[in-house]
């Protein structure tokens, strides 16, 4: 690897032992095997970094949110799969040392982190791209933009719900069962609402 990678892979490393706020230059340094001049050459700062290395973190967990494959077993769109995709995701919010506890980290304290917090809120609509096709079927390529603002931001907002949930009080947070439960009294009560 090239300074470039090592110093993601180390970002990556020192986010998931320390956060965002805790992570230093010199840390980032130290995990990578770099130098400070590295950063500033690479990324252009450690906040562009490490939000950088926070995007390829969440990028990676794409395959637990499709869990032992049976996802592909399920209609697109179909409220079976809206359970068993948000259930695999949820199982990634329950082990330790999850990943989304820094989401939790750049909302509370992103007036502070206004670099890593405007390059995740750019991040966001390719996070409801990539969502899309997981629970609607289809190829993330063909999703539009609209359905991206739409349907996916939809999904980016029920996330970042259950990572707030997930990460104050776990006990009481919802399942994938709850979650498509829920799901179904709303569209029954839609459809009801729409009938002349």
């Amino acid at each position: 690897m090239g300074h470039r990678e090592d110093l993601l892979e180390g970002a990556k490393r020192c986010l998931l032992a320390k956060g965002f706020v805790r992570t230093t230059a010199r840390d980032i340094v130290k995990e990578s095997g770099t130098n400070l001049a590295s950063i500033g050459y690479h990324y252009g700062s450690k906040d562009a970094l490490l939000a950088q290395a926070y995007v390829s973190l969440v990028e990676g967990m794409g395959g637990a949110f499709e869990g032992d494959g049976t996802v592909d077993e399920t209609a697109p769109g179909s409220l079976e799969r809206f359970e068993r995709v948000w259930s695999n995701i949820i199982g990634t919010m329950r082990e330790p040392g999850s990943v989304w506890r820094l989401s939790m980290e750049v909302l509370a304290l992103g007036d502070r982190l206004p670099e890593v917090r405007d390059h995740l809120a750019a991040a966001q609509r390719e996070a409801g791209r990539g969502l899309v096709p997981l629970l609607m079927g289809g190829r993330e390529e063909d999703v539009s933009d609209e359905t991206a603002d739409t349907v996916g931001m939809f999904y980016v907002t029920l996330m970042t719900g259950l990572i707030a949930q997930w990460t104050f009080d776990p006990k009481s947070a919802p399942d994938g069962g709850q979650l498509a439960a829920g799901l179904r009294r709303v569209i029954e009560a839609a459809a009801k609402d729409a009938r002349p």
